[in-house]
């Protein structure tokens, strides 16, 4: 894979991840178009978890609160 495909199916992720279809099924179709033989399953596990890292590091004070009040709830 060269940098340009690696960066097109990193836009394809973002601009599809957050569409209430499958970012999964997108990613595949443009590997299609980009020539691949078959589904490249851990750049896909990659590019999911890259998405799950930024939505923790953007959501982290919010995510903080939740797990405080659940600490706090649990004090009896």
């Amino acid at each position: 894979m060269t940098t340009p495909q690696a960066l097109v199916l990193g836009i394809v992720q973002a601009l599809t991840e957050f569409l209430p279809v499958s970012s999964s099924a997108h990613l595949v179709i443009m590997q299609d178009y980009l020539g691949f033989k078959e589904p490249l399953l851990l750049f896909d596990v990659i590019l999911h978890t890259a998405t799950l890292g930024a939505l923790l590091v953007y959501f982290r004070k919010d995510i903080g609160k939740i797990i405080l009040s659940l600490v706090r709830l649990k004090e009896w």
